[in-house]
C-alpha cells in the first residue's frame, strides 16, 4: 500500500500542524522582520484609530470609524477596521494600520487552516488565545514603536451568548463584560459607553450607541473620523450573534449618522 504525499511536501517532513505558523516554521517559511537602530516613530506610519464593542441581550456589536493618520495629517479617510475572523467572530484594530491589517490575514488564514485540518470551528477561548499569541509575537516591534491592539468578538456557539475581548501590546487578553474601546479615541469613546450601557440593551441600540460613541469621540479627539455627511463616510459596524457575522449595511449606518448628527444640531 502506497501513501500519496501532498504536492510540494518532503517526505521527511511529519503531517501538517493545526497551526498553519507552525507548518510555515516548519518549513522555514516563517514570516520575519528585520529591525534597524533607528526610531520606527520617525517615519510617517499611518495609524488606525478608534475602534469598539459592545455586547447586548444576543450578542456584540463592533464599530470602527474610518480614519488613519500620520502624526497630524489625515493619511486615508476610508480606512477599514474591522473584519470577519472566520464565521461568527470578527476583529478590529487600532495602532501600526500595515502590521495590523497582516495580523488580521495572518488570523484569518490560521482560523481557516484549523477548521480544514479538524473538520471544525477552533473554540471562541481558543481563537482569543490564539490572538493574543500573535500580539505577544509583535513585541519586538513595540520597543521600535511599532503598535498594535485589537479588540476580538465572537459568538460562544457552546454557551449561546456573544463574547468580548480586549488585549495590551504584550499579549495580555481580557475578557469584558460589556463594552470596550481602544485607539486614540479611546478613552472618550469608553467615556460615551459609560453613560448609556445597559444590560439589556436590544441590537438595534447597542448599533445606535456604538455608532453615536464613535461620533462622540470624534467631537474631542482629532484622529478620529466622525460622520462625513459631505463625502458620505460613515463608520463600518457589523454585528456577531447566534447567525453568525454580519456587516451592517451602509445605507442603516449612514441612516443612523445622520439621525445623530440631525439631534445634535
Amino acid at each position: 500500500m502506497s501513501l500519496d504525499l501532498p504536492s510540494g511536501l518532503p517526505a521527511n517532513q511529519p503531517a501538517p500542524d493545526a497551526s498553519f505558523l507552525e507548518l510555515l516554521k516548519s518549513h522555514d517559511l516563517e514570516p520575519t522582520w528585520e529591525f534597524g537602530s533607528g526610531d520606527a516613530q520617525a517615519l510617517k506610519i499611518p495609524e488606525a484609530t478608534t475602534i469598539l464593542a459592545l455586547r447586548y441581550a444576543d450578542g456584540v456589536v463592533m464599530v470602527g470609524d474610518r480614519r488613519a493618520t500620520e502624526g497630524h495629517t489625515i493619511a486615508h479617510r476610508r480606512m477599514q477596521k474591522v473584519y470577519p475572523a472566520d464565521g461568527f467572530s470578527a476583529v478590529a484594530i487600532a495602532g501600526t494600520a500595515g502590521l495590523a491589517m497582516e495580523m488580521v490575514k495572518l488570523f484569518q488564514t490560521e482560523l481557516e487552516h484549523y477548521e480544514k485540518l479538524e473538520g471544525t470551528r477552533l473554540s471562541l477561548e481558543g481563537k482569543a488565545n490564539h490572538l493574543a499569541r500573535m500580539v505577544r509575537q509583535q513585541l519586538p516591534m513595540v520597543f521600535q514603536g511599532l503598535v498594535v491592539v485589537p479588540l476580538f468578538c465572537g459568538y460562544d456557539e457552546a454557551e449561546s451568548l456573544g463574547r468580548l475581548y480586549t488585549y495590551d501590546v504584550v499579549g495580555g487578553r481580557y475578557e469584558e463584560d460589556d463594552y470596550a474601546a481602544s485607539g486614540s479615541g479611546g478613552r472618550e469613546a469608553k467615556a460615551y459607553l459609560r453613560s448609556v450601557y445597559r444590560d439589556d440593551l436590544s441590537e438595534e441600540d447597542a448599533l445606535t450607541q456604538g455608532i453615536a460613541a464613535i461620533a462622540a469621540a470624534a467631537e474631542q479627539d482629532t484622529a478620529t473620523g466622525g460622520p462625513d455627511l459631505r463625502r458620505e463616510i460613515y463608520s463600518t459596524a457589523v454585528i456577531v450573534n447566534r447567525d453568525g457575522y454580519t456587516e451592517v449595511a451602509d445605507d442603516r449606518v449612514a441612516e443612523l449618522s445622520r439621525d445623530l448628527v440631525g439631534d445634535s444640531e
